[in-house]
Parts: structure tokens; C-alpha cells; sequence
């Protein structure tokens, strides 16, 4: 079973960098079957469950090949940072018309 290490994307309210982690999260081995009582979705694989978090790439890779986990990386490309002012949406110089 192959483990994935990637860094989760934030959620539309997070802002900072505080909880820039490392995820190392299992794939599954297994298809999720609907319980046709309560239609509840459940599986054997109890793997799919674990999700670790580390603060460096480095550390995750190293927990996987201390125990043995096959696994792949997958890293998003860096984010340009742009600076903006609340300012410049009222520039004189501004690029596109103002709509009201």
C-alpha cells in the first residue's frame, strides 16, 4: 500500500502560515461498500483512516522509509506573492473601468 506526502491545501479561512504541515496519508486498499440498511459507507481498511502530520518533507520521508512504507511525493509549485494595497483599487492609473 502506497503512502502519499503532500502539504494539504488551506481552507478558505486560513490566512497565516502557522499550520503549514506535511501530510503522510495512506491510499485505499479497498472499495467502500454502502450499508444497504442505513446506507452508511464503510470499509475494512483501517489504514485509510491515518493521516500523520509532520513539519518538514524531510521528516515524513524519513518516518516512511524507517517502517517500510512505499511512497510518493507530491508537491505543489510555490506561490507568487503579490503585494496590494486597498489603495490600488482606487488608482488613477487603474487597469479596467469602474463599475459604479
Amino acid at each position: 500500500m502506497v503512502a502519499w506526502i503532500y502539504k494539504p491545501a488551506k481552507t478558505a479561512m486560513q490566512s497565516g502560515h502557522a499550520l503549514d504541515k506535511w501530510v503522510l496519508k495512506f491510499e485505499r486498499a479497498e472499495k467502500r461498500q454502502t450499508d444497504p440498511l442505513m446506507g452508511w459507507t464503510s470499509s475494512g481498511d483501517t489504514r485509510a483512516q491515518v493521516r500523520l502530520s509532520f513539519d518538514t518533507k524531510d521528516e515524513a520521508i524519513a518516518y516512511a522509509k524507517r517502517h517500510g512504507i512505499p511512497y510518493r511525493v507530491r508537491e505543489k509549485p510555490p506561490r507568487k506573492r503579490v503585494k496590494k494595497a486597498y489603495a490600488d483599487n482606487f488608482r488613477y492609473g487603474r487597469i479596467g473601468t469602474w463599475t459604479h
